[in-house]
């Protein structure tokens, strides 16, 4: 079954709503290890609108997983990237008017600035993966970038309906073959939730997925134990059914 990392950006939005110190994306982190993910994932933007600098540093100080830092390719970025301690690294588009990050990055147009990066960020002992689109041109590129993992982007799949669902999935699974056959290692994440993920944890070869939000809201109702739980036992049905 892929390993459960969990994004604790959604903490620091309810925090940030607020400009209060609470809740603690760390307090949080360090439950839902607890709890049993695996890992810890989040992203801090150049706008800082949620994770913030010092939440990073705590979170490598705190945690006993493995900190994943979802960063863009901006200078700045990724120079903080390079400072963080962080044992993973995800690279990311990203513009300052969406909610959240839409598509995956363009590998194959900047593929000389990705492994610039990419370089960069092995040096500090980092493993780094790419956020993709299933798409063979892209994970092509991905594979002369010198990054061992890509992340392929499940937004599209999430949000289909129907038939188009289907198809999205036929894409994301196709997509993990070529990557392993390219000898690239597969992740996953972007809008999975507890009725959506069974699917993506049974396809072959994805080692782990990166929930958050749809794991944030669900702990409202439930707390956070439970939340983790219930990801996990919907993970471990759908790679029963595989």
């Amino acid at each position: 079954m892929p390993r459960l990392h969990v994004n604790v950006d959604h903490v620091a939005t309810l925090r940030q709503a607020r400009r209060e110190a609470f809740p603690d994306p760390v307090e949080w982190a360090l439950r839902v290890e607890r709890a049993g993910a695996q890992g810890i994932t989040c992203h801090l933007r150049k706008d800082r609108r949620h994770i913030q600098d010092a939440d990073v540093a705590n979170l490598r100080r705190s945690i006993r997983t493995l900190l994943n830092l979802e960063c863009s390719l901006d200078p700045e970025m990724v120079t903080f990237a390079l400072r963080s301690g962080a044992e993973a690294f995800c690279l990311v588009p990203e513009t300052r008017q969406e909610v959240t990050t839409e598509g995956g990055l363009d590998v194959r147009g900047e593929l000389e600035r990705v492994k610039r990066v990419t370089a960069e960020l092995a040096a500090e002992g980092g493993a780094v993966s790419l956020f993709i689109d299933a798409d063979r041109e892209q994970i092509a590129a991905a594979a002369d970038s010198g990054a061992p993992f890509i992340e392929l982007h499940t937004g599209c799949y999430a949000n289909a309906k129907g038939d188009a669902r289907a198809r999205e999935l036929e894409r994301l699974v196709a997509g993990a073959a070529f990557a392993r056959e390219r000898g690239l290692r597969v992740n996953a994440g972007h809008g999975l939730d507890y009725s959506n993920v069974g699917p993506v944890a049974a396809i072959e070869g994805v080692e782990e997925l990166n929930i958050g939000f749809a794991i944030v809201a669900h702990a409202v109702f439930v707390g956070v134990d439970a939340a983790i739980v219930q990801m996990l036992d919907a993970m471990r049905a759908g790679r029963s059914k595989a």
